[in-house]
């Protein structure tokens, strides 16, 4: 297999292909620079991946773990460190951007965007990339429905509202633009419901009713929202 055929996932779970036997701090090197893309310098790795150590000791630990990866996987050019292999998270920023300016996404595309980084990792350096991503890909599954709704791609809008809504269900946004796409699919039922599981968790996490502009457009088209505590 060539050297471009390697790959690191770290959306949903961490993955690498083709399959090798690492070391925790081996699978948390090739994580942490999959999730920069960017070379890094060997301080401000080891500064990551060690923080409770001091500089030498994080250091000859960072040189220990380089030298334990397979072959291949990690490049050293001079104080800097690469992965070399392809990752699914600098795709899903492509696919992320692709929605964001209009186009129309797959279904694996939408699969792609309806996970985090890394969850039940808590290293810091993992919480910021994950906090990123968790940002933009709520954005990018909003844009994606309300472009496939406008496109006739209704089974399509429908995933990947539904994804935006799960993994923030009190994104009003988003709630919004899933009900859309039911409407437009004539879906009242699933329109309806959406509305007032909105609503309940509004109500039970925030104490608040959903945007009066959103239950004007059900009373607009006659629709009963269910909305009173």
């Amino acid at each position: 297999m060539s050297d471009a055929k390697r790959m690191v996932a770290v959306i949903g779970r961490l993955g690498i292909h083709p399959v090798a036997r690492l070391s925790l701090a081996g699978s948390r090197m090739l994580a942490y620079l999959a999730v920069h893309g960017c070379p890094v310098a060997r301080g401000r790795a080891s500064a990551a991946l060690w923080p409770d150590l001091p500089d030498d000791s994080g250091r000859a630990n960072l040189r220990r773990t380089l030298w334990q990866l397979p072959r291949g996987w990690v490049l050293a050019i001079g104080d800097q460190l690469q992965l070399d292999a392809e990752t699914d998270y600098s795709h899903a920023y492509h696919v992320a951007a692709k929605a964001l300016q209009g186009q129309a996404l797959t279904y694996d595309e939408i699969s792609l965007l309806s996970n985090d980084v890394l969850p039940g990792w808590y290293e810091e350096w993992a919480l910021q990339a994950g906090e990123g991503f968790h940002q933009l890909r709520l954005q990018a599954l909003e844009a994606a429905c309300r472009n496939m709704t406008a496109l006739g791609q209704h089974g399509l809008a429908t995933q990947a509202g539904s994804a935006a809504v799960a993994a923030e269900p009190l994104r009003e946004s988003a709630a919004e633009a899933l009900i859309e796409a039911h409407l437009a699919q004539r879906n009242r039922y699933e329109a309806v419901q959406c509305f007032r599981l909105l609503a309940q968790r509004l109500h039970s996490e925030l104490g608040v009713l959903p945007d009066p502009a959103l239950s004007l457009r059900f009373s607009a088209i006659g629709l009963p929202t269910g909305t009173t505590p």
